[in-house]
C-alpha cells in the first residue's frame, strides 16, 4: 500500500501508483509498429459481483483503467468506479496487443 515506483524493464515503463489508482508511463523506442500497452491495477476492497448486479462483496477485483496507450504513451487505472470502492495492491504494464 501507499505510493512506489516499479521498472517494468521489458516494456521500459515506468508505473507510480497511490493508495486508490495507478499511473503509468512508457519509452519503449524498441516496439515492434502497432505494439500497445495497457495498465493494470489490482485492488482489494468493496465491488460488484460480476453478472450479479446489484449484489456486492468485499475482497480482490481488478480497478478500471484508461485504455490502451503506444509504446511512448502514458497510461491511468483506478480502484475508484461506479461500482468499487477500493485500495491499490499492485499495479503493472501488460502487452495489449503485438
Amino acid at each position: 500500500m501507499g505510493t512506489g515506483t516499479a521498472q517494468a524493464s521489458a516494456q521500459d515503463c515506468t508505473v507510480t501508483r497511490d493508495l486508490f489508482g495507478a499511473t503509468a508511463a512508457c519509452r519503449d523506442t524498441e516496439a515492434p509498429a502497432g505494439r500497445e500497452y495497457t495498465l493494470v491495477v489490482e485492488c482489494v476492497g468493496l465491488h460488484g459481483i460480476p453478472n450479479a448486479f446489484p449484489l456486492m462483496t468485499i475482497g480482490p477485483y481488478q480497478g478500471s483503467w484508461g485504455g490502451s496507450f503506444g509504446p511512448s504513451g502514458q497510461g491511468t487505472a483506478s480502484c475508484l468506479g461506479p461500482t468499487s470502492v477500493g485500495t491499490v495492491t499492485n499495479a503493472y504494464v501488460a502487452v495489449y496487443r503485438d
